[in-house]
């Protein structure tokens, strides 16, 4: 059972689960080297539904952050938390990118993460039973690796030549590639920026927030 920590002082309360959604957070933290504290959600025990948790979470979603070094602000929806801790921060949210960064980071919160995830519903937990669910997101998960690809073969990262929010929300996303049967390695660009973000320090630890020795998945 979680609780909300009021006392905390300057630091980033994190209510977060191991999820794709969940871990953009506990990376950008690591990455602009914020103290944050891990609140889990066990939302496999329907914890997000609890009326204290729904005062912070509208939507009984994860992650959500509380900033206790800012008059306790609330900010839910991982998007709007990246943006609001790259702006804080000043980092990995370059003004004169936003333009980019912003369509990059829509991208993977209006599409790439709702497809991959049904894809994971019909492929991995409930796989031979709906074969028309199973098929159409299998076809649109290759179809967002291959535009993935043909994205980085014009870039370094997803919004240009630098490392940023849109890079930090979409990595967890292809991390769960091992779930996806599409063949990363058949993807040279992305495979090549998914292994240079693999390296990082900060990804390493953010990955693991919940402490449980989880490493990123190789190729």
């Amino acid at each position: 059972m979680f609780k909300v920590v009021w006392a905390l002082k300057k630091m980033i309360e994190l209510f977060t689960a191991d999820t794709p959604n969940g871990k953009k957070i506990s990376i950008m933290l690591e990455e602009i080297k914020y103290e944050y504290k891990v609140t889990k959600i066990n939302i496999w025990k329907g914890e997000q539904f609890k009326p204290k948790f729904r005062k912070i979470s509208p939507f009984s979603k994860i992650p959500v952050i509380i900033d206790h070094d800012n008059n306790k602000e609330v900010v839910f929806e991982s998007g709007a938390i990246l943006i609001y801790l790259g702006e804080k921060s000043n980092k990995f949210y370059e003004q004169k990118d936003k333009t980019k960064i912003n369509q990059w980071l829509m991208a993977q919160m209006g599409y790439v993460g709702p497809m991959l995830g049904q894809h994971h519903q019909f492929h991995r937990y409930n796989s031979g039973k709906d074969k028309w669910g199973e098929e159409r997101y299998f076809k649109i998960t290759k179809t967002i690796y291959g535009d993935l690809d043909e994205r980085l073969d014009q870039s370094k990262y997803l919004a240009g030549e630098n490392y940023s929010i849109a890079d930090i929300a979409t990595f967890p996303w292809i991390a769960r590639h091992d779930w996806h049967d599409i063949g990363l390695k058949n993807y040279k660009n992305l495979t090549r920026w998914y292994e240079k973000i693999s390296e990082r320090e900060a990804v390493i630890k953010g990955y693991d927030c919940l402490k449980k020795g989880e490493k990123i998945p190789k190729i």
